[in-house]
């Protein structure tokens, strides 16, 4: 009997749930500094002001995505010539030291510069290894798995990054419930980064329990490994064209649904509905909890009517329902700030010749007409609000009845800009704050079921997506070249395509106004993803992985 067909024994059984919980520290690792983004920008990017210092941790978390495909390259390069256990244990090495670094690291107060460029090193560390660690651990759990079962077994590398977010979250929100929001703001955030050195030391000796897969020692004992899979890999169109069908007809989707579902929405609650921390943060450990077992029926479903269904269909449904659903939290989260929105809509009124694209990165942007500054001190409030058009250089902000002008700052020098600025941020701050805008939620009128339950439906699209991912990317491709080949596409993907959202959505918020302009960017992925997956994607289900 072929080691496909043949049923899973306990010890292989036992092996794939101990390469699963070392993937679930793992992305606890990894998803501490999403969730944190906001408190590690005030401490890394003190420098600059408060939006761009939230942009630049959120580019800063994006940094450790941009690096995932070299270490795809470098990792996948590895696990096909060496094997797939020394080379996943080497990813959780680099991505868990990397971890328990951030947590040791001075902030900018303390040493300048050097703070932030530390920081990004350490980034990088962790996406260079994570590079490494979803195809090594999706290929073992393949290679180890029953043919009928191939869906069901990988979606619990699925479920585990979800339940790693989970731990990260409870860790989390225990820290501040104990420490307190000032002193967890403070120095407290430090902690579940200094947790992980313990989940470090069991991920590694759960790993090194495991034994090599089987279908490695298989080609290891015939010398059929290839001796350079990336240019096997990529070097022949029938691979090449795979994995663009892998990057476009499924990745870019399913990292776009899935990092909305797990980060972005975490900053919707925060920054745009002002829900505290914790109380955001047990929100969505909450869904994602509820969510988790989702990965395993939708996995289970895959071995029954195959992959491609499952992620062209849930990328169609989140195109259509995202908007209604996000809406929807901000009605059951924030009732008093959809109706001031309703109410006092805040408009700005200006020639759109004199307003600048409101995304400034690398904070080296001067904003200094009138539009640019009355749209700068609403993008730093996350301010809803629409543009009406005006002839000329003038500026100038409504908030229902209440009209304030803003001024051109081109002609002033430092100081007086600086007098100007903080006099129009004060008034502007105290008309929102008269018409509601600054509100934060009111816990008795918060709808916390009806919360959860949107966050849910957002969660199943990414599951219905996610899980069935590892087993349709490890079909694509032959097993001499299966690291290398399918890393590469997952990664780009995930790591260029699905870590640039926190970002781009941020920015394209501050810059149109509507609270709900950064949904556009999952949504054009995903609908990208039903095009190339249903014309270019083949179905896998069922093939022989041995070969």
């Amino acid at each position: 009997m072929s080691t496909a067909t043949a049923p899973m024994m306990r010890d292989e059984r036992k092996i794939i749930i101990a390469s699963s919980l070392g993937t679930l520290f793992e992305w606890y690792d990894f998803f501490l500094y999403g969730a944190l983004a906001a408190i590690t920008g005030a401490h890394f990017f003190s420098a600059v002001n408060d939006t761009a210092a939230f942009i630049f941790a959120l580019l800063t978390f994006s940094v450790g995505f941009a690096a995932r495909p070299f270490g795809a390259l470098v990792f996948g390069r590895l696990g096909d010539k060496s094997g797939r256990k020394y080379t996943f244990l080497i990813t959780i090495i680099i991505m868990g030291l990397s971890t328990v670094l951030v947590g040791c690291l001075p902030s900018y107060s303390t040493i300048g510069i050097a703070a932030p460029i530390l920081l990004i090193g350490l980034r990088l560390c962790q996406g260079l290894a994570l590079g490494g660690e979803y195809g090594g651990a999706a290929i073992y759990v393949a290679e180890h798995a029953p043919v009928e079962k191939r869906g069901f077994y990988t979606s619990w590398i699925q479920t585990m990054a979800a339940l790693g977010l989970i731990l990260s979250l409870v860790v989390i929100a225990v820290t501040r419930w104990i420490m307190g929001e000032e002193a967890f703001a403070d120095w407290g955030w430090r902690v579940p980064f200094l947790l992980s050195a313990g989940l470090l030391a069991v991920s590694v000796w759960v790993r090194m329990s495991l034994d090599e897969s089987p279908v490695f020692k298989k080609m290891k004992a015939e010398g059929t490994l290839s001796k350079a899979p990336l240019r096997e890999a990529y070097g022949q169109w029938k691979y090449l064209k795979l994995g663009i069908a892998g990057m476009f007809g499924i990745i870019a989707g399913q990292a776009t649904l899935w990092y909305t579902a797990q980060f972005y929405t975490l900053f919707f609650l925060t920054k745009t509905l002002r829900v505290d921390g914790l109380t955001a943060n047990i929100l969505l450990g909450v869904a994602v909890a509820i969510s988790a077992p989702f990965y395993l029926l939708f996995g289970a479903l895959s071995d029954r009517i195959g992959r491609k269904p499952l992620i062209v269909v849930g990328c169609l449904i989140a195109a259509l329902a995202y908007f209604p659903i996000f809406k929807g939290i901000t009605h059951y989260t924030n009732p008093a700030l959809e109706t001031a929105r309703a109410t006092h809509p805040v408009v700005v009124h200006a020639d759109a010749a004199h307003c600048a694209f409101q995304f400034n990165p690398v904070g080296a942007a001067s904003f200094t007409s009138a539009c640019d500054i009355a749209k700068s001190v609403l993008a730093h409030n996350n301010i809803d609000y629409r543009n009406e058009p005006l002839t000329g250089d003038a500026a100038f902000i409504t908030i229902g009845q209440t009209r304030i002008d803003s001024f051109d700052a081109r002609a002033l020098d430092a100081t007086a800009r600086s007098e100007k600025n903080r006099a129009f941020r004060a008034q502007v701050e105290a008309a929102l704050h008269d018409a509601g805008h600054m509100a934060a939620p009111d816990p008795q009128t918060m709808n916390k079921p009806m919360i959860v339950l949107l966050l849910v439906a957002i969660g199943l699209l990414s599951v219905m997506t996610y899980a069935p991912v590892a087993a349709t990317m490890v079909e694509l491709f032959p097993a001499r070249i299966r690291y290398t080949a399918m890393s590469i596409p997952y990664h780009a993907g995930n790591g260029w395509i699905g870590g640039l959202l926190p970002p781009m959505a941020f920015a394209l918020v501050a810059a149109h106004g509507s609270v709900y302009a950064g949904l556009w960017y999952p949504l054009a992925f995903a609908l990208i993803s039903v095009i190339i997956g249903t014309l270019m994607l083949p179905e896998t289900r069922g093939r022989d992985i041995t070969q």
